[in-house]
């Protein structure tokens, strides 16, 4: 039997029993709807953050504190107090090292007439703007002049000073942070993001400023600790030498002979990181929905076994004329490949439909970004395909493997 013969036949069968038929599709139809919807979460967050991440630099290290150890616990990596601003200014001049950028740490609560908020409250050097490649909406940033002199001057991201200004300007303006008075002498650019990290939702000061009156640094021989050293470099194939100057300067500076008391990470590693952390967490989603599609192909499996008991005095006499049990198998196996695609490829447009619908829908502090690929449709179709092929099978090989004479004398 031919497979045009086939599908005709099949589209026959599905045709006479429409609302069993719709009923079937919808189990299908339910699971890849939520495969496409769980998919294009997991890519559109995968997305954001790879895009956030890039936006900086892949041409960035980040050098940190080591960790502590006390009682033989190791605490996380971080948790010392074993970089100094001294430190920095030895990185200053090392090959293929373009910009050198400490900063400090810590939250402040940011008031401003009625309203107020808490943020994130970077101490920084006028290095940062170029370190982190960042940009100004309006203003300046913190100068050498304010750094040499513990002025209390501020930077808002956009977010706070939407947040304490609305539409109105905040140059000029007074602002208090941990109730102290700080001048507002620019606003960043929106760089966008979400959660603990936006770089919308910071704001920044002089790092000295932020040192003797906010986060209070510390001393590591001789000099004020700092939080990160942001060291931005010439090119990305450079980061190795890189990696290896900047740690034998801090060797020798640190008196270390063999466990180093810091840690350098590129921004490299963070993005394959993120990406390896986002990618892992679509396969989940993706893989929650899928159970719906199986659920979906046990009800296929279902309603074709009970097509087959119906229309077993049909095969009876398409068997006595000739039929070859291949030609059963591929007429029910078509049947079932039928039911599973038409409910795939309705499945595939209402899950981009959702997806397109809760696209920038706020959750919490996290906004909801979606992307539909390609190869999300492609897979969620084949996978229903496979679905039909796999359930169908079982009650067309019953329907194959029936006696003609039994067949035409089942009431």
């Amino acid at each position: 039997m031919k497979i045009l013969e086939s599908m005709r036949i099949a589209w026959r069968g599905i045709n006479a029993n429409k609302l069993r038929a719709g009923l079937t599709m919808l189990g299908i139809i339910i699971g890849v709807m939520a495969v496409i919807a769980m998919l294009s979460i997991g890519r559109g967050t995968q997305s954001a953050i790879t895009s956030q991440i890039t936006n900086i630099g892949t041409n960035l290290l980040y050098v940190r504190p080591g960790s502590t150890q006390s009682s033989g616990v190791r605490t996380a990596e971080g948790s010392a107090t074993t970089l100094t601003k001294e430190d920095a200014a030895a990185l200053e001049g090392l090959p293929n090292v373009v910009a050198v950028a400490p900063q400090v740490e810590s939250f402040g609560q940011l008031a401003y007439l009625g309203n107020n908020t808490n943020a994130r409250v970077l101490g920084v050097t006028p290095e940062y703007l170029d370190a982190m490649n960042t940009k100004l909406a309006s203003g300046e940033f913190i100068s050498a002049a304010n750094v040499t002199a513990n002025s209390a001057v501020a930077v808002l991201g956009s977010e706070i000073a939407t947040t304490l200004f609305d539409t109105a300007d905040p140059v000029g303006q007074t602002v208090r942070v941990n109730a102290q008075n700080f001048r507002v002498i620019g606003v960043m650019e929106a760089k966008g993001g979400t959660g603990f990290m936006n770089a919308d939702s910071q704001v920044y000061v002089p790092l000295t400023t932020a040192m003797t009156r906010l986060a209070r640094a510390g001393q590591f021989r001789g000099g004020n600790t700092v939080s990160v050293i942001n060291v931005k470099i010439t090119d990305p194939a450079q980061q190795d030498a890189v990696v290896q100057a900047i740690s034998q300067v801090l060797r020798e500076r640190h008196h270390i002979q063999f466990q180093d008391d810091f840690n350098i990470t590129s921004q490299q590693d963070i993005l394959n990181t993120a990406n390896q952390v986002a990618g892992t967490l679509t396969i989940f989603l993706g893989g929650l929905a899928a159970i719906s599609l199986v659920v979906g192909g046990i009800g296929i499996m279902n309603i074709m076994l009970v097509s087959v008991t119906e229309r077993t005095r049909e095969i009876g006499i398409r068997k006595a004329i000739g039929a070859r049990k291949i030609d059963i198998l591929t007429q029910f196996l078509t049947e079932a490949m039928l039911l599973s695609l038409a409910g795939g490829v309705v499945g595939v447009a209402l899950g981009a439909i959702i997806a397109r619908l809760i696209s920038g829908m706020s959750v919490g502090t996290t906004t909801l970004n979606t992307v539909v690929d390609l190869d999300s449709v492609l897979l969620a179709v084949l996978f229903s395909a496979g679905v039909g092929l796999f359930f169908g099978s079982y009650p067309a090989n019953r329907a194959a493997g029936l006696h003609p004479i039994e067949a035409l004398r089942y009431e």
